[in-house]
């Protein structure tokens, strides 16, 4: 645990201070330790709110702060050790370092605040969501409910149309699903969620083409509020595939993982 070793850091702030008679790193022993206590009580009871221990060590560092400040005497002490490390010839050997780690530092302490989180969130996952009534396709209205895949209906093409989408997925989708349609694609550690396989039986074996047709036209953004907080990397294929050449490469997807398509009845 991580707070073990900045319990360790307020004990050798502790010994510091002790033996230098410092009151800015006894502030600092202190601090470190009052840290560790409140880290510490997640052993016997529930870790306290990331934002809740943010306001205690805030107020925790004011409170040090006000009674080192009090008497001038102290104050001047307090003051001494970092005076000494910006002016006096002597320091500044360790003024270098401080002044390059104390920026990486900060500049950590901000990336990792901001930086996204990987761990999934606390909702459970709506894999398939219902889909809309209807959706936009490049201005078109098309309605989902019943609808089927028209190449399929061209048995004398269909070979030719499942080439020509294998040729579209290799382009288009093989960098997040994967040549090997497992959604292991170079890609696809990059995405939380990861992006879904094609293979076996509980993906798109369960999906109508049609179902299909309206996740890849419209992609992430076209997400129904019910699939959040998960959302989806996947771009919208409308915006640079044509309906032809999302129908092949559908065609194609379950030509190659041996599924048939479900029916809506």
């Amino acid at each position: 645990m991580w707070w073990i070793g900045a319990l360790l850091l307020s004990l050798v702030v502790a010994v510091v201070a002790a033996l230098r008679r410092s009151p800015l790193f006894t502030a600092i022993g202190l601090f470190f330790l009052f840290f560790s206590f409140l880290r510490s009580l997640s052993l016997i009871i529930p870790p306290i709110p990331a934002f809740v221990l943010r306001w205690y060590l805030l107020l925790a560092g004011v409170a040090l702060l006000l009674y080192f400040s009090i008497r001038e005497e102290t104050f001047e002490r307090f003051k001494a050790p970092l005076i000494a490390l910006l002016v006096e010839r002597e320091m500044r050997f360790l003024r270098v370092p401080v002044f390059l780690l104390f920026p990486l530092a900060m500049a950590y302490m901000a990336y990792a605040y901001t930086k996204p989180a990987l761990s999934p969130p606390a909702e459970s996952r709506t894999i398939h969501p219902e889909p809309p009534v209807e959706f936009s396709f490049r201005g078109k209205r098309i309605k989902v409910l019943g609808l089927e895949n028209p190449l399929r209906k061209d048995r004398a093409n269909l070979a030719r149309y499942i080439a020509e989408g294998k040729e579209i997925y290799y382009r288009n989708c093989v960098f997040c699903h994967g040549d090997l349609w497992d959604g292991k694609g170079i890609f696809a550690h990059g995405f939380n969620p990861a992006p879904l396989p094609f293979r076996g039986t509980d993906t798109i074996a369960q999906l109508p083409e049609g179902y299909v047709f309206w996740r890849v036209s419209t992609g992430g953004p076209g997400l129904p509020p019910n699939a959040t907080p998960w959302s989806s990397a996947m771009p919208v294929w409308q915006d640079m595939l044509s309906e032809k050449e999302i129908w092949k490469v559908i065609l194609y997807i379950y030509d190659a993982t041996g599924n048939k398509p479900r029916t809506w009845e």
